[in-house]
């Protein structure tokens, strides 16, 4: 959210778009991960959420932009960015990645380090948005009632 509203202050027109095909393990399908990023910014005209599969530079050539816009953490995000820019460079040299730095407050933060914090029980309200909040608790909970026990 950070990063879509400081982006907002150069560009007139984000969309975030929310991929597929990705090495993460999400804990949601495409379609809630697309459903809670529009409703997190459904009162915000400027910014567009769509879902997509494939490459990131054929989704971005396909709409018409030119800019990719990244964040990073610390210099542990660096390599890998660099390294997916670059590609995407080459792939589509009319493609541009920009990248801002997260805001210090959320530095230490990754999907996953929230998703193992909500998993345990740990207090993760602050950290996300209360409708994405809400979402997470009721997956953990469902979750649970799925596991098999131990005997």
């Amino acid at each position: 959210m950070s990063l879509v509203r400081r982006g907002l202050t150069v560009f007139e027109h984000i969309i975030v778009a929310v991929a597929r095909d990705t090495t993460k393990s999400p804990l949601f399908s495409l379609s809630e991960r697309v459903e809670m990023a529009h409703e997190v910014f459904a009162d915000n005209p400027a910014v567009s959420v769509e879902g997509f599969s494939g490459l990131l530079v054929n989704y971005v050539r396909s709409r018409g932009a030119r800019v990719v816009l990244r964040g990073l953490r610390a210099v542990s995000d660096f390599e890998y960015e660099f390294q997916m820019a670059l590609m995407n460079r080459k792939l589509e040299r009319q493609v541009q990645t920009m990248f801002l730095m997260t805001d210090y407050r959320w530095m230490y933060l990754s999907s996953t380090i929230i998703k193992e914090a909500g998993k345990h029980g740990g207090n993760i309200r602050h950290l996300v948005p209360d409708l994405v909040l809400h979402r997470i608790n009721a997956r953990f909970d469902e979750l649970s009632r799925e596991a098999p026990r131990k005997p």
